[in-house]
């Protein structure tokens, strides 16, 4: 059986019965207190799968899934997405631009970094600390995302690619099949509600998209918080030690140098073909190795850059 064939049938399955056991958790006859310490780490757990089906998306998007067979690639993709209503479409066309232009400089592809007209005043600076740490920590690039997808959905191609550059080269057939493939994940959401009922609908796919939202947050930017700006683009990104389970759910996502300076290569040969970064690339990104502490770092807030006219 194919390596990504068996990964499919492991990201839904595993799907299936943590439903099935929060569905079941949450019918138990314990005081609320008890239920919720039982329900709480399965929640984070639900959230993390969701990243899964993120990144099994990420091998899809990437044409790594079945890589000699592109309409079995994108399928498995777009149904593995579908429960987090991404088209792989758009999800292909934003992560591209991110490869290809990953903190170019301070206004491209860079999350962290907030470029002023003068001088920051405190209020300013107070300002875009919240904005971070409401983007960080409290679910907001998830909310940044959405933005993202619903942009692409239904503002018309010509004038999407004036908001953002990373919709050069979008169509109008691209843009409807990608429509149609976020309706899909609607009607997969509106399917569950209706055949099985507003509590079945919260604890399968409801309470974990939020969870997913606030895990999508607080890692998606850690490969690349404070890392260079410039040119090197391939470089400008770290690495974490893997860490067990974690690095299980996120499919070796830790070996992020890695999969920048080669994309091409599958997630299960990430860590065999570890490809340190270059110096001084090496010295300025790969300031820790440790997951925990690159979520934590977030902390010191954003990178806050007067921009001087010439």
């Amino acid at each position: 059986m194919h390596r990504n064939a068996k990964l499919i049938a492991e990201t839904i399955s595993v799907f299936l019965l943590i439903s099935i056991l929060a569905v079941w958790v949450q019918g138990l006859a314990l005081p609320a207190v008890w239920k919720g310490l039982v329900y709480g780490p399965l929640l984070l757990f639900q959230g993390l799968w969701f990243y899964r089906f993120y990144i099994v998306g990420h091998e899809a998007a990437h044409k790594k899934l079945f890589a000699d067979q592109p309409a079995r690639n994108d399928f498995w993709g777009s149904v593995v997405l579908l429960p987090l209503m991404v088209p792989i479409t758009i999800y292909r066309k934003i992560h591209y631009f991110h490869h290809g232009f990953n903190r170019k400089d301070e206004h491209t592809s860079n999350l962290d970094t907030f470029v002023v007209k003068r001088p920051p005043s405190l209020a300013k600076k107070i300002y875009y600390h919240v904005i971070w740490y409401l983007s960080v920590f409290f679910g907001g690039f998830f909310i940044h995302s959405l933005v993202s997808v619903v942009l692409f959905l239904f503002i018309p191609p010509a004038l999407s690619v004036k908001i953002s550059p990373a919709f050069k080269g979008w169509t109008m057939r691209d843009q409807l099949s990608s429509i149609g493939l976020f309706a899909l994940g609607v009607l997969l959401h509106l399917s569950v509600y209706w055949a099985f009922g507003k509590t079945i609908y919260l604890y399968t796919l409801g309470y974990p998209m939020l969870s997913f939202a606030w895990v999508l947050s607080l890692l998606v930017y850690i490969f690349h918080y404070d890392t260079t700006i410039g040119d090197g683009v391939r470089y400008n990104v770290r690495s974490v030690n893997r860490v067990p389970v974690i690095s299980w759910i996120l499919m070796n996502f830790n070996e992020h140098a890695t999969h920048h300076q080669y994309p091409n290569i599958p997630w299960y040969e990430l860590p065999e073909k570890r490809k340190a970064l270059p110096e001084p690339y090496l010295t300025k990104n790969q300031r820790t190795r440790n997951f925990f502490k690159a979520i934590l770092n977030q902390l010191k807030g954003p990178n806050i850059v007067h921009e001087h006219h010439h």
